[in-house]
């Protein structure tokens, strides 16, 4: 039986995959849950699962959840050298890495550097720290397996010898002519440009297949999330700029691809529910049911695809761009990005504000740096972060 932690456990990742381990209680033993702030859900979910272990990280919030609690076998924990030190401990053997965006980072490396199987659905935690991270997982032998339903359709079309050697393998030498990452292009794929102006945080996180948290569909609408997972992508599948491109499936039936140097492809296909990728991680190699059902091509009209028009995406370019840039492109530019659409969210700046702010958050700073350690990246990003909060859309400049 595993011993599961999930991090992030109230989003949509830990919903599905609680719900996996829910149709598994022979294989899953839930050990650790945490979360932001949410703690009447956190209760809700360690009581329902019987869980050894909680932490959330708004001091509020993990008191309020102490006194939820107070009656139950969770035991709360009070800081978070003691969560990080759960992470790492041999309560935990398997750890699912679903917290949004930056906060991700240090617990998802306290596991990889504890040697766990390491379920990432937490991109930022690539995107930025990069080749640090996958340096980590070398040396500890933790088993890094994706959970991003591209990144994980790439990997279940790759030779074995490729899924073991993730950040090191040779796509070339395995015969692999080049990845695909589709994406489903978001709410305005078809949107006039001269609209984008009035497009409002309600619209923006309207995805039309997958149900998500405000801020990765957020980062769907502008396909930020594209470039993200392609950042995330090199760092995974070790590849070259030619080695990788960017295609638009309206439909997300394809989840992304792999050509080979043969003229084959393979594409790993599916309903657009996360508790799929979710179930192939779990329990790799072996499959086990996700609660989703298995597609029925009777009922599927067409499939199309469309080259991304960097115009109406300009998000996109800047993550392109920035991957081929260095490690500090990336932490600013996933700074500056979080940023930008958390002040999207709350009416503060306009929808094209978001590229913008995140342009001028680049063009600002050298990211011609030196490999950062650790240490330097959580500097760069919480500076980044702080020059991103000064910008003023008004004069596109900023107030410091």
């Amino acid at each position: 039986m595993k011993k599961l932690a999930v991090l992030g456990a109230t989003g949509s990742i830990g919903d599905s995959t609680l719900a996996v381990a829910k149709l598994h209680p022979e294989l899953f033993d839930v050990k650790l849950l945490s979360a932001a702030s949410n703690a009447n859900k956190m209760a809700n979910l360690c009581l329902t699962h019987n869980v050894n272990f909680a932490y959330m990280f708004e001091p509020q919030a993990n008191a309020e959840l102490a006194k939820l609690l107070a009656q139950a076998s969770t035991q709360v924990l009070v800081t978070e050298a003691e969560y990080l030190a759960c992470i790492a401990s041999d309560e935990v053997d398997t750890v699912m890495a679903a917290i949004v965006g930056a906060a991700g980072l240090m617990p998802t490396l306290a596991a990889v550097e504890a040697g766990k199987t390491v379920l990432l659905a937490n991109k930022e935690a690539l995107v930025m720290s990069g080749a640090l991270f996958m340096q980590s997982a070398e040396r500890s032998g933790a088993q890094i397996l994706p959970v991003d339903s591209e990144h994980n359709a790439i990997f279940q079309c790759l030779p074995p010898e490729c899924q073991r050697q993730l950040g090191y393998c040779s796509l070339q030498q395995h015969g692999i002519s080049h990845l695909i990452l589709t994406g489903s292009g978001g709410p305005f794929l078809t949107k006039p440009l001269a609209e984008f102006n009035n497009i409002t945080p309600e619209l923006a996180v309207k995805h039309p297949n997958w149900s998500m948290g405000p801020k990765i569909s957020v980062d769907s609408a502008t396909m930020m999330n594209k470039g993200l997972e392609y950042i995330e992508a090199k760092r995974l599948f070790n590849t070259e700029k030619s080695e990788i491109q960017v295609l638009i499936h309206p439909q997300s039936v394809i989840h992304s691809m792999v050509q080979y140097c043969d003229g084959s492809v393979l594409a790993q296909l599916g309903q657009p529910d996360m508790r799929t990728p979710i179930a192939h991680v779990m329990q790799y190699p072996e499959r086990i049911r996700s609660g989703v059902q298995g597609l029925d091509f009777n009922q599927i009209s067409q499939l199309t695809f469309v080259e991304p028009d960097f115009a109406r995406y300009p998000c996109l370019k800047l993550a392109i761009d920035a991957c081929y840039s260095g490690q500090a492109a990336t932490t600013v530019l996933n700074a500056a990005n979080e940023v930008a659409v958390q002040r999207f969210l709350d009416g503060d700046i306009a929808f094209t504000d978001i590229a913008e702010l995140v342009t001028q958050s680049l063009d600002g700073r050298n990211c011609e740096t030196s490999q950062l350690d650790i240490e330097g990246i959580l500097a760069l990003d919480k500076e980044s972060r702080r020059h991103a909060l000064s910008w003023t859309s008004s004069t596109k400049a900023w107030s410091i």
